[in-house]
């Protein structure tokens, strides 16, 4: 899907002509022939373009003359079985002298925000500020989603207290997998950061000599720049946080779950015991034989006392081991 933008004063228009100077153009999951058409109207490289449909694609910065690929992995959330688990997929950003273009292999709430044209000091033609958006827009989506998964993971908790199914393990282990998932792109994007911030502050790495001719950065662009790593680090400390509190939580709760079963074997197993002292009682008196009391019209009346009374003894003594 190829969707184009221009801004126009404080609003955004769609973009009719993608050679048109400040044109932002989103790429969702597009096909070769619209990457074939934004490439050619646009001068920038196919590679580029097609870098982020891998869904494997690590995070980094390359620099071709003068075009800039910044790629980077943002949060998502995704159904599987009826299950709500979060992931992450890569997203390239491909800024020109001209134009700049965002493409991910699914829609992304970060940039259905900016074309919500909801957002204030955003414009196309800002090329760097707009960039800096996107990813403090990433850095912070990071920590609603982690907030979520924290939330989650208590209510999943206080069900473990009385539950003895694998359920809620399952439901913990795709919440520890998000946070793996997370910490592990968060530190993939802050090597990204780095690297823009050297490109404004380390000029004696080529890279970021590259970088800073084609992103022209002004001093709210660096304070913005700053924020977006102060966000992104605290992001990587709370998600670390959250992995190692919820790998204990699971070990923990595993032995919970294991003792809950533990209790309830115990309890069926002393109530079997106090059902079998009237069953053995009735087995003696059910024999074909001479036995006591069996010409008293009393004698059923007498059996199922002495079974009651054996009953609420057994039951008593179990209770005080603490069996019952």
């Amino acid at each position: 899907m190829l969707r184009a933008y221009k801004s126009e004063g404080d609003s955004l228009v769609v973009a009719e002509d993608l050679r048109e100077k400040g044109v932002w153009i989103n790429l969702v999951n597009p096909t070769d022939a619209e990457i074939a058409r934004v490439a050619e109207q646009t001068n920038l490289m196919p590679d580029m373009l097609r870098a982020a449909l891998d869904e494997e694609e690590r995070s980094r910065i390359e620099v071709e003359e003068d075009q800039i690929l910044i790629l980077i992995n943002v949060p998502i959330e995704c159904q599987t079985d009826n299950r709500l688990i979060y992931d992450t997929v890569p997203m390239g950003i491909v800024v020109s002298d001209r134009t700049i273009v965002t493409v991910c292999l699914q829609e992304s709430a970060i940039l259905n925000e900016f074309e919500s044209g909801r957002l204030r000091s955003f414009f196309t033609f800002k090329k760097t500020r707009f960039l800096l958006q996107v990813l403090f827009k990433t850095a912070t989506q990071y920590l609603r989603y982690l907030r979520d998964i924290d939330r989650r993971s208590t209510q999943v908790e206080s069900e473990l207290h009385k539950s003895m199914r694998n359920e809620e393990l399952i439901r913990l282990l795709n919440l520890e997998k998000s946070l793996v998932y997370f910490t592990t792109s968060l530190r993939a994007n802050q090597i990204v950061l780095d690297k823009l911030f050297r490109s404004v502050v380390v000029k004696a790495d080529p890279d970021a000599q590259a970088a800073s001719r084609i992103l022209t950065m002004y001093d709210e662009d660096q304070d913005l720049l700053e924020d977006v790593i102060v966000e992104n680090k605290q992001a990587i400390e709370m998600g670390e946080i959250y992995s190692n509190i919820l790998s204990g939580m699971m070990d923990a709760f595993a032995s919970v779950i294991s003792n809950n079963l533990n209790i309830v074997m115990k309890f069926l197993t002393s109530v079997t015991i106090i059902l079998a002292v009237p069953t053995m009682v009735a087995s003696f008196f059910g024999m074909n034989v001479a036995l006591p009391l069996s010409g008293s019209p009393l004698a059923f009346l007498f059996i199922v006392m002495v079974s009651a009374v054996l009953s609420v003894s057994g039951a008593i003594i179990l209770r005080r081991m603490k069996m019952l």
